[in-house]
């Protein structure tokens, strides 16, 4: 079950306009305990991508310190556009609230990584999510573009296009509908600082 909570942050300055927050967060048995990941997305305003990111290369080893970096990356193209996705790893709720915690009296971070990077977020979304059993996290043999791993956008087309002429695939494809709510299609580029490529 997913219970969703948007508020709007209350500005950091008279005259700085603060970004839009919304979170997920998964429910259940695994949120005691349970490695999770936080599924980050930053919806930038377009003229200030190129210093977000420049300042984020700079100080992210600020942030790292707290926490792991799964990856980091750019989208391309699907939905909203000057966009950024990046994925942070915790053992558990408890480790993420230590985290958090620390980040808050972190001024270094705070001085030369948020506050700096804050000016440039029009929008924050988090989610907060575990693996499924039969999924782990690992580095691919060959740098990929997006999350459902493929070497190239051509070698996703390709592999969709033979899958649709499989009749297992299509008849999985049918049954599951029922239970689809919604489904939206995201081409990811990594940062050249993400770990995950």
């Amino acid at each position: 079950m997913l219970a969703s909570r948007c508020r709007l942050s209350r500005a950091l300055a008279p005259r700085v306009r603060a970004p839009q927050v919304c979170s997920s967060f998964a429910t259940g048995p695994r949120q005691q305990d349970g490695t999770l990941y936080e599924f980050r997305t930053y919806c930038l305003k377009p003229s200030k991508m190129n210093e977000f990111l420049e300042n984020f290369k700079k100080n992210v080893h600020l942030r790292t310190a707290h926490s792991e970096l799964v990856g980091f990356w750019l989208v391309e193209f699907g939905g909203t556009m000057n966009r950024v996705f990046h994925i942070w790893k915790y053992d558990n709720f408890a480790h993420r609230t230590a985290v958090r915690k620390a980040l808050a009296k972190d001024k270094e971070w705070q001085e030369q990584f948020l506050i700096p990077n804050l000016a440039h977020i029009d929008k924050q979304e988090s989610e907060i999510t575990y693996l499924v059993p039969w999924c782990k996290i690992e580095r691919p043999a060959k740098e990929v573009h997006v999350l459902w791993w493929h070497e190239s956008a051509d070698s996703r087309a390709a592999g969709r296009h033979e899958s649709h002429e499989d009749p297992r695939v299509v008849a999985a494809v049918r049954e599951s509908v029922n239970y689809l709510e919604s489904q939206q299609n995201i081409l990811l580029i990594p940062t050249s600082f993400s770990p995950l490529k």
